[in-house]
């Protein structure tokens, strides 16, 4: 007994239009259906509410709810904006760089280039406040993710016991830390 693949992944969106409108427009995704019902099919609640599905690329799917009869989306306070986001890969760091001008020309606030040493990341916000990611894997991400790979039980070991970050993978960021 194994799992597949992820079938979606669900996020709330205070506008299910716009939200469609703007995964089409900045990140290029098809708008795959809608499901829109006055009662919630596992629970039988009365609830309307309208459930739009995106085509994040290979089998992948991004979903919302628009849920007009409950309070106002907010976001978990204890948790830092940077830490719950949907990171996307691209190609390579050519389309890394187009999506980056491609979203900064339609007004989207992009924080990056960032190197995280196995692949490059831009992020942004889409208008729910949710935080995406973009990354372009590196030239040499293949040998590094093996580096990790053969740390990865020694670096969840000690985390567990110290909850201090191990220093196996240093050499990630080391060249940031040194500058």
């Amino acid at each position: 007994m194994k799992i597949e693949h992820i079938h979606h992944v669900a996020y709330r969106c205070h506008d299910a239009k716009e939200t469609v409108e703007w995964y089409v427009t900045n990140l290029k995704m098809d708008f795959q259906l809608a499901i829109s019902e006055d009662h919630v099919p596992s629970t039988k609640e009365p609830d309307s509410y309208m459930h739009v599905f995106l085509d994040a690329g290979q089998g992948n799917v991004l979903a919302f709810f628009e849920l007009p009869t409950k309070p106002k989306m907010g976001r978990d306070e204890n948790t830092p904006e940077w830490v719950q986001h949907i990171a996307f890969k691209v190609k390579d760091m050519r389309t890394l760089i187009e999506y980056k001008t491609h979203l900064e020309s339609n007004g989207v606030d992009v924080l990056g280039v960032t190197d995280h040493s196995l692949f490059h990341s831009i992020y942004f916000f889409d208008p729910n406040g949710h935080r995406l990611e973009l990354a372009a894997p590196d030239s040499e991400e293949a040998a590094k993710l093996d580096r990790l790979s053969d740390v990865k039980w020694a670096m969840l070991e000690e985390w567990a016991k110290t909850k201090k970050a191990p220093k196996h993978a240093d050499w990630m960021h080391k060249k940031e830390l040194d500058s």
